[in-house]
């Protein structure tokens, strides 16, 4: 009669929690795959001697009923170069304007704020938003 061979137990390995424990690496390199953006372009930037100071922006706003804002304040079309004028000013470097149009509004009027900006020596900025299903909202 042979014993030993009824006594000995076969190795078993549970593979319940690898599935579980390989489930949650796949997804969080799925996750961080995404996060990656792959068309940066890494460069080294230069250090200054001192503390540089961004270029400050004025925000022209245009709304669908053609009322033009410099930041919070309603002006009228007349009264845009002047209400520019002193902002402008504050950037001896040059200033930027960004516009912010609604879609509704005519190409004229933000020609005429192009135009303005042009007599005060700025550059002009066109927001715009994000297109649909393009990473963003």
């Amino acid at each position: 009669m042979n014993l030993r061979s009824s006594l000995r137990s076969e190795a078993h390995v549970e593979s319940g929690p690898l599935n579980d424990i390989l489930f949650i690496l796949v997804m969080f390199f799925l996750i961080v795959a995404t996060l990656a953006n792959p068309n940066v372009i890494k460069v080294m930037l230069p250090k200054a001697q001192s503390n540089t100071k961004a270029k400050q922006t004025v925000v022209v706003s245009i709304t669908k009923e053609n009322q033009f804002y410099v930041g919070t304040t309603l002006v009228s079309l007349d009264q845009l170069k002047t209400a520019l004028t002193p902002k402008i000013a504050e950037n001896p470097e040059g200033a930027t304007i960004v516009v912010n149009a609604d879609k509704s509004v005519a190409i004229e009027y933000l020609v005429d704020v192009m135009q303005v900006a042009h007599e005060l020596g700025a550059k002009v900025v066109l927001a715009t938003s994000h297109p649909q299903g393009a990473g963003g909202e």
